[in-house]
């Protein structure tokens, strides 16, 4: 049994559908636990100050883990971890011990000196908090400094068990990750209150770098820590990161604001932020990092060999099934969201206020889940490439966009009484208050297309992709989504007065039911159009993916 667990993990898988399906399968895992976590968080806090303590206290963690923890990127080591691939191993493992002895002296050094600036910088992001409130975000925050050094060497492995396509542990992480932190809602929330919740997380962490330990044993490449750093290949590597750096550093920036302006807010904002920031973030999880986190260790080899042609080919390819994919949850979001929201946190001490406005800025995010899922896949074909500085550019103009239209729509909301009736009446929140907070939401997603735009036309004319062969797909793509839309909500009224909307049972099967009819009748019209998307999915679902054998010719080296 044991042995057989073990081969499950060693496992090599090479198309790129079998991949993305996997790593989606285990994407799928990981987001209904993270949906699990958030119910019981809604179930037990509610939309109000402990919680948004909670994802406050995460801000200045994570914009650590961008900044410093980029050294040990995927995105970044995989495409030199390939190209000393070619020469031999032991190449491999000199980058892999300078990279990880330089990144655990950089973060442990930073972390320190953070620890002691935490105080300051709290008092300056979040001032809409009382002075007892920034002194638990304090504890708080020190507390998941942990959090980045523990994922930051995770990545390092990941690096390498992507490398050689062993996405079964890859995709386990976050998996084991979502459960320390349901262990800690559980078993040290009633403990030790609000810092049982980040003690969870810290370990989540660890269980995410635990998981892939193995495989980095097996395939000989755990690293250690060495006293003579090549500086050159440092260097280099440094240099690689730095735009990935500075464009997540830009975006964390942006969320910073955003959570800054939420803690300004009626309680509640920053949870109701955060709750539709998560769910949004489910078939993210599942669609677009999948494709794109499939795609890249073969989109660097490609490159490396300078097969561009194929390259680019594949590219295509994952952009098709991305549209494909996103086009039709987008419009199920929109017309299910209150369904969706009531479902799953609607619980405890979430009442119907919150899942109103959660629902809303729901569809608000999910405006711009084809574009966040692009994003990702661009930024790795330019990463795959060795050119960094694009992205960056892109990214800095995306999170400056994101920032402007925070303040401008939060300023328009409040003088404009013509557009704040009609953003209430739209999503249907006119009579409940804290209703500025969509406009955080609203401000993301413009930031996200801004974003997807540059860099979709960018794109096309750095490697020239002929991008008009996408349009076929996207009209059939959007023509199933609109069907889906308008059918499913249809069956939303109908079953209005079938099931008791009062229950949780009621409200789930009338979500449900009718998502599934609208999904059907958006299969049929695909059939009729002949959507080659369809054909190729249903190809690979009909296959069994685990056997590894490849979907399609093309992707014989996905």
């Amino acid at each position: 049994m044991v042995e057989r667990i073990f081969k499950i993990l060693y496992k090599e898988f090479s198309g790129l559908h079998q991949a993305a399906f996997l790593l989606g399968i285990f994407a799928i895992a990981s987001q209904t636990l993270a949906l699990v976590r958030d119910r019981l968080f809604a179930h037990f806090l509610g939309a109000g100050t402990t919680l948004d303590l909670y994802y406050a206290a995460f801000r200045i963690p994570d914009f650590i883990f961008v900044s410093v923890a980029s050294l040990v990127s995927i995105t970044v080591l995989i495409p030199l971890i390939i190209e000393r691939m070619n020469d031999n191993e032991e190449k491999v493992k000199v980058l892999i011990n300078n990279v990880f002895t330089a990144f655990l002296i950089g973060i442990i050094l930073i972390s320190a000196v953070i620890f002691f600036l935490v105080p300051s910088l709290n008092a300056i992001i979040f001032s809409g908090f009382s002075n007892a409130e920034q002194d638990t975000l304090v504890v708080l925050t020190r507390i998941l400094l942990l959090s980045p050094i523990l994922l930051g060497i995770s990545n390092l492995f990941g690096s390498v068990t992507q490398t050689f396509r062993r996405f079964f542990v890859y995709a386990l992480s976050p998996v084991f990750y979502n459960i320390g932190i349901i262990a800690g809602m559980l078993f040290l929330y009633p403990l030790w209150g609000v810092t049982g919740l980040v003690w969870g997380v810290v370990f989540g962490a660890l269980l995410h770098l635990a998981i892939q330990i193995p495989v980095i044993v097996k395939q000989g490449f755990l690293p250690k820590i060495i006293f003579s750093l090549n500086k050159q290949l440092l260097q280099r590597v440094i240099l690689l990161s730095l735009p990935r750096t500075l464009g997540l550093s830009a975006h964390q920036i942006a969320f910073f604001v955003l959570i800054g302006l939420a803690s300004l807010m009626v309680e509640g904002s920053i949870s109701i932020f955060s709750f539709s920031w998560n769910l949004q973030s489910v078939p993210l999880a599942i669609i677009g990092v999948s494709y794109s986190v499939a795609a890249f260790p073969t989109l660097a080899r490609l490159f490396s060999n300078n097969e561009v042609d194929k390259f680019v080919k594949n590219i295509l390819v994952a952009t098709r099934h991305i549209f494909f994919w996103s086009l039709p949850v987008v419009v199920l979001f929109i017309v299910l969201r209150a369904q969706i929201v009531r479902t799953i946190l609607g619980t405890g001490e979430f009442g119907w206020t919150e899942t109103r406005l959660t629902a809303a800025a729901l569809a608000l995010f999910v405006v711009s889940l084809v574009a966040q899922s692009l994003v990702l896949l661009f930024v790795r074909g330019y990463y795959a490439a060795g050119k960094t500085m694009k992205p960056l550019l892109v990214n800095i103009l995306s999170a400056g966009g994101i920032i402007v239209s925070a303040y401008f729509l939060i300023n328009l909301f409040e003088s404009s009484q013509f557009f704040k009736d009609f953003i209430e009446v739209l999503f249907r929140v006119e009579d409940i208050p804290g209703t500025s907070v969509l406009m955080l939401p609203l401000a993301y997603s413009i930031g996200m297309l801004i974003n997807a735009i540059v860099l979709f036309f960018m794109f096309d004319r750095d490697f020239h992709t002929n991008a008009k062969t996408l349009y076929r797909t996207f009209w059939h793509s959007f023509s199933g989504a609109i069907v889906m839309g308008f059918v499913a909500y249809q069956a939303l009224q109908y079953f209005d007065d079938i099931f008791d909307l009062e229950t949780f049972m009621g409200i789930f099967l009338q979500g449900f039911i009718s998502g599934v009819i609208g999904i059907i009748a958006g299969i049929i019209l695909l059939r009729l159009m002949g959507s080659e998307e369809l054909y190729e999915v249903g190809r690979s679902l009909h296959s069994k993916f685990w056997k590894a054998r490849p979907v399609a010719p093309e992707q014989d080296e996905l």
